[in-house]
């Protein structure tokens, strides 16, 4: 029989993959049904079916992936099965073939959950995507991980970030600073995702020399939006009006990835959602993609995803 080696350069994340006693390897093993054995800075799967190699290659990828980005301080075990039940190796290695590769970026990107990678794979299939869903469903990331993809393999030539300013019944004009300075509090959601994806002095030199670029949802009328990824986060508070306007700003060889939260419309009563309304209006649309995220593709945390369906369940 055959094996199948990865090396695993640093000792001390070869370790930690391995588990006390080598506990997180026997999990795998036991998902597997194949032997799995360590050796100097080397994992090894001694298997001749190439459908194995395949799974085993995705699920120590995305554990050494999960372990650089473990920020809540998840066991290591934990996170190891976490993997594991999260990924659909019955279909062909659903979420592995929609995996995000950014040139130059810190960790490449998987999808979670089935409905994510979904959304991945809507994402190369049409010029416009709509992302409708939960907090914590990973929407915005993917979509900023898509559209630096893009933007890094020269499939566009710049990024433009907008959202519409409905905070605390807040205004720019009441925020001190220039535009820039003005808009930057309800932008950062979506500079800490870039953040998180490539070298912060990448995506300043970026945004210093104007390829990724921040537009105020109010400014966008007059333009046209060519040879770029544009991403309305935050879309159920634009009113219809905005959402039309904006949708019809694209232009020639240009993505549009719009994310929102039907049930997190923060606008003032009796005014209807731009995102409900379009996403009414323009389901059917060839080119246009309409993805719905659930509590199930909530990947924030496990809490999150018992308030989603908590909130669900009131509302029923």
């Amino acid at each position: 029989m055959e094996s199948y080696t990865i090396v695993v350069p640093d000792s001390s994340v070869l370790s930690r993959v391995c588990g006390t006693n080598d506990s997180n390897l026997k999990i795998i093993e036991s998902f597997l049904g194949a032997g799995i054995y360590a050796r100097g800075n080397e994992l090894s799967l001694e298997t001749d079916d190439p459908d194995l190699v395949r799974q085993f290659t995705f699920i120590v990828n995305r554990i050494l992936d999960e372990f650089s980005d473990n920020s809540q301080n998840i066991p290591d075990s934990d996170l190891v099965q976490s993997v594991i039940n999260g990924g659909n190796f019955t279909d062909e290695g659903f979420l592995a073939r929609y995996s995000v590769s950014i040139p130059g970026g810190t960790k490449k990107v998987y999808p979670r959950t089935k409905g994510q990678a979904v959304l991945v794979r809507e994402m190369r299939r049409n010029s416009m995507v709509f992302a409708q869903g939960p907090a914590g469903s990973g929407k915005t990331f993917l979509c900023i991980a898509e559209a630096l993809r893009l933007l890094l393999c020269r499939k566009v030539n710049s990024i433009v970030l907008t959202r519409p300013v409905v905070e605390a019944g807040e205004s720019l004009g009441f925020l001190p600073g220039d535009l820039n300075e003005k808009i930057n509090p309800y932008i950062r959601p979506l500079y800490d995702a870039m953040n998180a994806l490539l070298p912060r002095e990448t995506v300043k030199r970026l945004s210093e020399s104007g390829i990724i670029e921040v537009a105020p949802l109010a400014y966008m009328r007059g333009r046209t939006l060519s040879d770029c990824a544009v991403i309305l986060d935050e879309a159920q508070n634009t009113t219809v009006e905005q959402m039309k306007m904006f949708l019809t700003r694209m232009g020639e060889n240009s993505r549009m990835f719009i994310t929102g939260d039907v049930t997190q419309v923060d606008l003032p009563r009796r005014v209807q959602s731009g995102l409900a309304h379009a996403l009414g209006v323009l389901e059917g649309i060839d080119g246009i993609s309409i993805v719905s995220l659930t509590a199930e593709d909530v990947v924030r945390n496990e809490l999150v995803k018992k308030i989603i369906r908590a909130y669900e369940n009131e509302e029923r």
